[in-house]
């Protein structure tokens, strides 16, 4: 890793933890009171009052989050449904997502493979560069799709090694937002329920979501019969 890439990447962790230092100092005195019905009032309150700061500060780490790939992607979803609801949760991440994306995309087309060697192994990229299934024009769309809608698989890794692989930019980006959906979702209907104190919803919508996500994936490995997907985890595991 070059000497700028070690020092952007400080800079980039320094921030992400002031900012969650920031999140907790601003919101703890009311997050301590969640259990009650006022604390509950109080910090939607302190969320509204937030404003546009509040609002940068979630998509401040949410950036961190898929560019550095050091936080999991769920507590961020939690507090985006906290803060803004369900609906407005879930499009607030799939936006942002879309977004980061995007520019990191663009970024990698622009600086090539040099710049991703300053954030994944070498080999790893190799790896999946030199491997049958990521290099198929006709079945990559279909790989993308999967792997970022089974959870637990490295999806911001895929993030930087698309514009490696034979798929255009408009549909990686369409393709891996829309595969997040489920998860997203469930996340910040999550967040929005530990809100009101209705802990029992929550863990009964990831419940619902899981046992989704995966009868859809068992029937999409059901039609992949070249066993594309699993040599596709292999691959980036």
């Amino acid at each position: 890793m070059n000497q700028k890439s070690k020092i952007f990447k400080i800079i980039l962790l320094c921030a992400v933890i002031a900012i969650m230092a920031g999140i907790t100092i601003y919101l703890f005195p009311v997050i301590k009171n969640l259990a009650t019905e006022e604390g509950q009032n109080a910090f939607k309150e302190r969320v509204n009052n937030s404003g546009f700061i509040g609002f940068l500060m979630l998509f401040g780490l949410q950036f961190a989050q898929i560019f550095l790939f050091i936080i999991p992607g769920e507590p961020i979803e939690i507090l985006a449904g906290i803060c803004y609801g369900g609906l407005w949760g879930t499009v607030f991440i799939m936006v942002a997502a879309a977004i980061i994306s995007a520019f990191i995309y663009l970024l990698v087309h622009k600086l090539g493979r040099k710049f991703i060697y300053d954030f994944i192994n070498k080999n790893k990229i190799e790896k999946i560069e030199k491997s049958k299934v990521f290099q198929n024009p006709k079945t990559i769309r279909f790989i993308i799709f999967i792997l970022f809608f089974i959870p637990g698989t490295p999806k911001d890794l895929l993030t930087y090694i698309a514009a490696l692989l034979p798929i255009k930019p408009l549909d990686f980006i369409l393709i891996s937002t829309v595969a997040r959906f489920p998860s997203v979702v469930s996340s910040t209907l999550a967040g929005a329920n530990l809100l009101s104190g209705n802990w029992h919803f929550s863990l009964l919508i990831y419940g619902i979501t899981f046992l989704l996500v995966a009868i859809l994936v068992l029937i999409m490995k059901k039609f992949d019969k070249n066993r594309l997907t699993d040599e596709a985890i292999k691959v980036i595991k």
